[in-house]
């Protein structure tokens, strides 16, 4: 989901070919109780990812370390390059270097940091009393799910959650008229800088936050520790309000890396703020988080702009994520022409398909989103309330627009700073996905169909069908979601999604790449045959196509095909070839062979691995499904 805990392993319990696990208090209680995020359990997406950390025995390669507290000794693995007879070994013990703390009364005021490095600050709550996050790394206090959902603020709500906040190198709170300009936050485990509580006129300008274990910024209160999340903050002493910051023109590359949860810019309830021309990459989670409670209910936020960002390179780990991501009712809050691309590819995903570019959360409400550039229009508007304008998004906004987000000529220099650090992780590609119902003796209303197509933005004629199946093919912001609308919809049908093709030819690959203005798409479906080991063969064979069988891909290329892809849900494959509008397969079809016999011998390799789905006749395989 969108949060890593850390739990203390108590003891360690062999059972068979398994082990039982069991953790201190408080946060094996908290994370057992809690229902959001929750752990995910699912044969079609596979099951939540974990790790063990901390053992001698995990000591396998170098740059590993592992610290024995009962015998008082430090084991380390050095690196190829390391001696450490004269390396450079620093160990923080420090979670905070500067800490300014003003009254309501009397604020801290007209203080100013200019070109200061600070560097390597400690985390301890992980080792010392677990850390279970609720969101950007607040973490829970205390958790449990309500027997009989609903607030007076939300009629379904079923979670509560008391949260605290994450230690930080820099902390601040009733501080106004402070700046932060040309500085360094490096080598940090947790927050690089936080102004909590009552700051107000706070300028954080032409910083460079790198190496950050936590969020690089955060800005406003989220939620006191005696306070449930989901209560909209609204004080009656304004003085509380964080109000007036001046983001500016920052370098955060490399953050979040300890807690993956975490984010570039974290704003909770703050008003009249602007959050403008960051350079923002190399995130495992969000760059910019705006807003708190999950309420469409008023309260301290208003009129806070952000402006011009360029976030690139995020969601490397963790999705249910977006560049710019909001929560709650922020009247008159405008979030424009900044330019989001580059989400990676995240490993431990729970829905494959739930990042995005922009996505306003639950409450969301009278907020403009307008002018912001994003390669496709992948957005997600979850639950929102009333007053949220949308206008101008995506790849057709203006090349000036795209090109002036990020950093200002006056700090551009700091780009040198930035690192791809990640150079052979999955950037993701955005393709259709292919959603499946397969109805028992009732057949399936295309009517309706369409009409829950319609609603959700996916085109009424991207339908198919063989027999008792049919397949919608096309982009889909949130196929999760889509899927349950159709099951909600089709209580009868088994609903099945295909979310990443794992093979894909396109015209890159043909000496001529130009491309058809418009496609006709021939969808096809089989079996792989119920033999584990003739199924990664199968898998192999495609990997190393391109590579092993280039004649395969030129057979293609001469047929003119423009894309072919393979989707595999369970042992049931999809295979989609996209052509030019108008022409036909049976003839483009036997240009793949057309002196190149490579093409039959790959055919005839492929038929020992696939078989027709049920229903099928004797010998027969793939099969065609019907456009409607």
């Amino acid at each position: 989901w969108w949060a890593i805990a850390n739990l203390r392993v108590k003891s360690a319990e062999i059972k068979g070919d398994s082990m039982l696990l069991s953790f201190y208090q408080p946060e094996s209680r908290v994370q057992s109780e809690h229902p959001w995020p929750a752990p995910w359990m699912s044969k079609e997406t596979g099951n939540s990812a974990f790790y063990l950390t901390n053992a001698l025995q995990f000591l396998d390669e170098p740059g590993e370390w592992y610290l024995d507290r009962a015998a008082q000794k430090l084991y380390y693995w050095p690196r190829s390059n390391e001696n450490l007879a004269t390396a450079t070994v620093i160990a923080p013990v420090l979670e905070t270097l500067v800490k300014m703390e003003g009254t309501i009364d009397r604020p801290v005021s007209n203080i100013h940091f200019k070109n200061i490095s600070f560097q390597h600050t400690s985390w301890l709550r992980p080792s010392e009393e677990g850390h279970v996050p609720h969101q950007i790394g607040m973490h829970m206090l205390d958790a449990y799910k309500l027997k009989q959902p609903g607030t007076p603020d939300k009629k379904t709500l079923e979670n509560q959650a008391w949260v605290g906040r994450p230690e930080a190198a820099i902390k601040a709170s009733f501080a106004s008229s402070t700046s932060f300009e040309g500085c360094r936050f490096e080598h940090m485990a947790s927050t690089g800088l936080d102004f909590e509580k009552g700051a107000v006129n706070n300028t954080i300008k032409g910083n460079v936050f790198k190496d950050i274990g936590g969020t690089a910024i955060l800005a406003g209160l989220f939620t006191d520790d005696a306070t449930e999340v989901h209560i909209p903050y609204n004080p009656k002493d304004e003085r509380e309000i964080s109000s007036a910051f001046m983001i500016s023109n920052n370098l955060i590359n490399d953050v979040a890396n300890e807690d993956w949860g975490c984010v570039g810019i974290g704003a909770g309830y703050i008003r009249n703020s602007t959050i403008e021309h960051n350079d923002i990459s190399e995130l495992p989670y969000m760059g910019i988080s705006l807003g708190w409670g999950w309420s469409r209910t008023p309260n301290a936020m208003k009129n806070n702009k952000v402006v011009g960002n360029k976030i690139h390179r995020y969601a490397r780990q963790l999705y249910d994520v977006a560049g710019i991501y909001t929560l709650s009712a922020q009247p008159e809050t405008i979030i424009s022409e900044n330019y989001i691309d580059s989400a990676y590819k995240a490993p431990f995903a729970h829905l494959p398909s739930h990042w995005f570019y922009l996505y306003t959360d639950e409450g969301s409400s009278y907020i403009t989103v307008k002018d912001n550039w994003t390669p496709s229009k992948k957005y997600l508007q979850n639950a929102n309330g009333p007053g949220n304008v949308w206008t101008n998004n995506g790849p057709e906004v203006s090349d000036e627009i795209k090109s002036s987000a990020g950093l200002q000529s006056p700090y551009r220099h700091l780009l040198k700073e930035k690192e791809i650090l990640y150079k052979n992780w999955r950037i993701v590609h955005e393709q259709p996905v292919i959603i499946e119902l397969v109805s028992n003796n009732t057949a399936i209303d295309l009517q309706k169909l369409k009409e829950v197509l319609e609603q959700n933005k996916i085109d009424p004629t991207s339908i198919y069908q063989w027999q008792n199946h049919t397949v919608v093919f096309d982009k889909v912001q949130d196929a999760s979601v889509v899927k349950g609308k159709i099951e909600k919809a089709f209580p009868g049908a088994k609903v099945k999604v295909y979310y990443d093709a794992f093979y894909e030819f396109n015209r890159k690959t043909c000496s001529d790449t130009g491309t058809a203005i418009e496609c006709d798409h021939i969808i096809l479906t089989a079996n792989l045959v119920d033999n584990s080991k003739l199924q990664k063969e199968y898998m192999d064979y495609h990997a190393t196509q391109f590579k092993k069988w280039p004649e395969v891909s030129k057979g293609f290329c001469n047929a003119n095909f423009q894309q072919l892809l393979v989707y595999r849900n369970g042992r049931q494959l999809m295979l989609v070839i996209s052509i030019p509008k108008g022409e036909s397969l049976e003839k483009l079809n036997p240009k793949t062979t057309e002196n190149n016999p490579r093409v039959d011998q790959w055919n005839a390799t492929m038929k020992k691995y696939q078989e027709g789905i049920e229903g099928t006749k004797r010998g027969e395989t793939w099969i065609f499904l019907k456009k409607q």
